[in-house]
């Protein structure tokens, strides 16, 4: 969540080594889409300081955090920003069905929490307080975000906190739900899974460009789930917001809102305008047809970045969940098909023995390649028994996989001229690098190189 001060903290935890081939689930069951309709969780944070009730879609969402409540080392809280803005965003969130919390901490706000968890009086207080404030303002529960204790004894009273917290929300009749880092996060001990209605898992903010990537979702939930969060639980953080790699990563400007790299002339549909890394409508779908499928829910970091129309996230997420998670992919699904590059030459799996390249005047065996449905609307390409693996960008592709995973999953992006790119998991996209060297993935952008002609 973003700082008091406007600045949007680390949420990942470095990267890992690009050797770890994370694996994900086949795509959506019937069985888990019909569980995710019913109780797929969509939870939007409106900050204080940004965004208008009015301009809310309630309809999309079933929670909406106010953010944020700032406590005190003692137990208590500053007066909040705002309270009118709370009053109406609750109004208008319970008259749409919504539930309504409020957010305490945020990076940077929750500084007072070391003092709380220190002592046992400062706890009760803390509990006491955050019982009269969600009585205040007629609020379902309280989500807690603080970034971030330390492992061992800041940890361990953080779950005493938690426990106490827990009970008296749980008594009330009301919720209690916590942010988290995204991966890596041993100051949240694993007691605190049964004890809160579910974890918001913060996958963004992991670099200073394409920051969110659906490999990163991907890793983050993976993190969690084999740590023992249950399934229902694990709510997938997702960014209204893009990193500008140009700018200083400890600044504000390096972060923009989606409406206004929109406005700058990014293209809704993709993840990169030149030095800025967002979320698009692709990437926002495959996410939460993703999250439907492994875990309870998507929550947004924030409502105020977002647009109206075709190319709203929050619509954009919402059509998947209608949807049942189902997601087309946009390729011809079950077909095999020939890649032409730039160069007007074939692309070759190479039979699985070497580096793929983009240099056959004639396609046959190892130049064909079957579409599948990967699930999450991605798909991946097989030749030769084998599917084509990005590599991760690390090196150049391969096609000697013997099933897919991460790496080997793909989006299919039609371009302007009737040809299709290819982008990984990674954000990257493959390109034929013209026939001269052996093909890669690693561009953030699609053109000449990296758009291919099908059964040309």
């Amino acid at each position: 969540m973003k700082k008091i001060s406007k600045l949007i903290t680390c949420a990942c935890a470095l990267m890992i080594l690009a050797s770890c081939h994370k694996e994900v689930s086949p795509g959506p069951s019937s069985q888990t889409a019909a569980r995710a309709v019913t109780n797929f969780k969509v939870v939007g944070y409106l900050p204080t300081w940004a965004g208008s009730v009015s301009q809310i879609q309630f309809s999309k969402l079933t929670h909406i955090n106010y953010a944020f409540l700032i406590p005190t080392s003692t137990g208590g809280y500053q007066p909040i920003e705002d309270p009118g803005k709370l009053t109406s965003m609750v109004t208008a969130a319970h008259a749409a069905g919504v539930k309504a919390l409020i957010s305490v901490g945020g990076g940077g706000g929750g500084d007072g929490f070391a003092g709380i968890v220190s002592s046992s009086a400062n706890r009760t207080a803390f509990v006491n307080s955050m019982i009269s404030f969600t009585n205040q303002y007629n609020l379902d529960g309280v989500d807690i975000d603080w970034e971030y204790p330390s492992a061992g004894t800041q940890a361990n009273n953080f779950l005493l906190l938690m426990q106490q917290l827990s009970t008296a929300m749980h008594n009330s009749g009301k919720l209690l739900t916590a942010a988290v880092i995204g991966d890596g996060g041993d100051y949240i001990v694993d007691g605190i899974f049964s004890i809160t209605d579910y974890l918001v898992i913060m996958a963004y903010d992991d670099n200073n460009f394409q920051h969110s990537t659906f490999e990163v979702g991907t890793r983050c939930m993976n993190y969690w789930l084999n740590r023992g969060l249950p399934v229902a639980k694990a709510i997938l953080g997702v960014p209204f917001y893009g990193h500008d790699s140009s700018k200083d990563p400890n600044s504000a400007d390096a972060y923009v809102n989606y409406n206004t790299i929109l406005s700058g002339g990014a293209n809704a549909q993709l993840d990169v305008n030149g030095s800025i890394g967002y979320n698009g409508i692709i990437t926002m779908k495959s996410k939460t047809s993703y999250a439907m499928a492994t875990g309870g829910g998507i929550a947004i970091w924030e409502l105020s970045g977002d647009v109206t129309g075709t190319n709203s996230l929050l619509s954009a997420i919402n059509q998947v969940v209608v949807a049942g998670g189902n997601l087309s992919t946009g390729a011809p699904v079950g077909t095999t098909v020939t890649f032409k590059g730039f160069n007007n030459l074939y692309v070759s799996s190479e039979n699985g023995t070497k580096a793929m390249n983009c240099n056959r005047a004639t396609a046959q065996g190892w130049e064909q390649f079957t579409v599948v449905d990967a699930g999450w609307g991605k798909v991946a390409l097989q030749a030769m028994s084998k599917y084509v693996s990005s590599e991760d960008g690390t090196q150049s592709i391969t096609c000697n996989r013997t099933s897919y995973n991460t790496w080997e999953i793909f989006d299919w992006i039609p371009t302007a001229d009737g040809k299709v790119s290819l982008r990984s998991t990674n954000g990257l996209f493959i390109s034929s690098e013209n026939g001269t060297k052996p093909m890669t993935c690693t561009r953030t952008a699609a053109q000449g190189w990296e758009a291919f002609g099908i059964n040309q």
